[in-house]
């Protein structure tokens, strides 16, 4: 069948990927909906959509849509998940799924009961080599799980400093320094970014933390520039945990994990490409990587999500467990950021 797809939220993402990619696909993107007219004019003219919204329920109520996009700043993200999931749609909602657990659980429980899958669209997630990761972490082949070495970096200083992020000028629309660089308005590096590398960790080894502690350094605008985290994974496993947000703009972001076991190790990092697992026993794996394979993709999810929303089946790799897993990890970063303290998750 063809998928019909609403966008609600039309900023920069929106228009760059999500609807682009959406029509690759094959989907109808049948709907948008924003309270910006001359947004949905604009993206809904070059689009050639012709439903346009500045109310969510009503445009739910009338298209009939079989997924919802939900790219709306941080800080609103869970109202109109759960009305896309409550008019019965698959949602594919930004990350962070949420800034509030609060947030998060209601999310993943008004998926629960309706049915539909939440997609949290972090890109590393949905390759072939972080599929190979998680199944030789959760296979056992690295034993029982002990330490996780985490470090990720971003060039993209000038958006968590309030200015304009310097690749976008020529885009339609650009990322708002209110979504990035406020610090009322969930911004910062945590949110922003480490939210991509938490959830990678999450799906591989298929746990969640417990408590976390963090040192931040801030930006010009208040929001964390980097972070120094380290936290306790249900089952007693440790974590180190690292975010820096003024990588050159010609490196491009990179992620780099090594996962300890009590019988061995993988090893991973996109820029220079590379996964491996190394045993005590010596039977060790790698898996064949180039470094294009490894430049973050943030189409993938996007066409799963299309391919989801049409009835095919698809592995979701950040999924809404994941994703309330991700907002209980980065709300427990940011209290331990404010308080000094460790601070629980709340996830049991």
């Amino acid at each position: 069948m063809t998928a019909r797809i609403g966008v609600v939220g039309i900023g920069w993402w929106a228009v760059t990927t999500h609807i682009p990619t959406l029509l690759e696909e094959g989907a109808e993107v049948a709907a948008i909906c924003d309270l910006d007219q001359e947004r949905l004019r604009v993206a809904g003219d070059r689009f050639g959509i012709r439903g346009r919204y500045a109310d969510l329920d009503r445009m739910l109520a009338e298209e009939r849509l079989t997924g919802l996009v939900v790219a709306t700043p941080h800080v609103a993200h869970a109202g109109p998940a759960v009305a896309g999931l409550e008019a019965g749609c698959h949602v594919l909602v930004e990350k962070p799924m949420a800034t509030a657990t609060q947030d998060a659980r209601a999310i993943a429980a008004a998926a629960e009961r309706a049915g539909r899958e939440v997609m949290v669209p972090t890109g590393l997630n949905f390759t072939r080599f972080s599929a190979k990761a998680a199944e030789w972490v959760r296979g056992g082949r690295i034993g029982q799980l002990r330490h996780v070495v985490c470090q990720m970096g971003s060039p993209l200083d000038d958006l968590f400093a309030g200015k304009p992020m310097a690749e976008t000028a020529d885009h339609i629309f650009r990322p708002p320094p209110s979504t990035w660089a406020d610090p009322k308005r969930a911004g910062g590096y945590g949110w922003g970014q480490l939210s991509h590398a938490l959830a990678w960790v999450g799906y591989v080894t298929d746990l969640g933390l417990e408590s976390l502690a963090c040192l931040d350094v801030k930006s010009p605008t208040g929001v964390d520039y980097y972070d120094a985290a380290m936290g306790r994974f249900a089952g007693g496993a440790t974590l180190s945990l690292s975010g820096a947000s003024t990588v050159p703009k010609h490196v491009g972001m990179h992620t780099d994990v090594r996962i300890y076991g009590s019988e061995g190790m993988v090893t991973f990092s996109n820029l220079p490409a590379r996964l491996e697992l190394r045993r005590h026993d010596g039977h060790d794996e790698a898996l064949p990587m180039t470094d294009i394979e490894g430049v973050y993709d943030g189409a993938l999810p996007v066409r799963a999500f299309a391919r989801l929303c049409a009835g095919e089946a698809v592995v979701n790799a950040s999924d809404a467990r994941n994703g309330l897993r991700v907002t209980a990890a980065l709300d427990a970063l940011y209290r331990s950021a404010a308080s000094g303290r460790i601070e629980a998750t709340g996830l049991a």
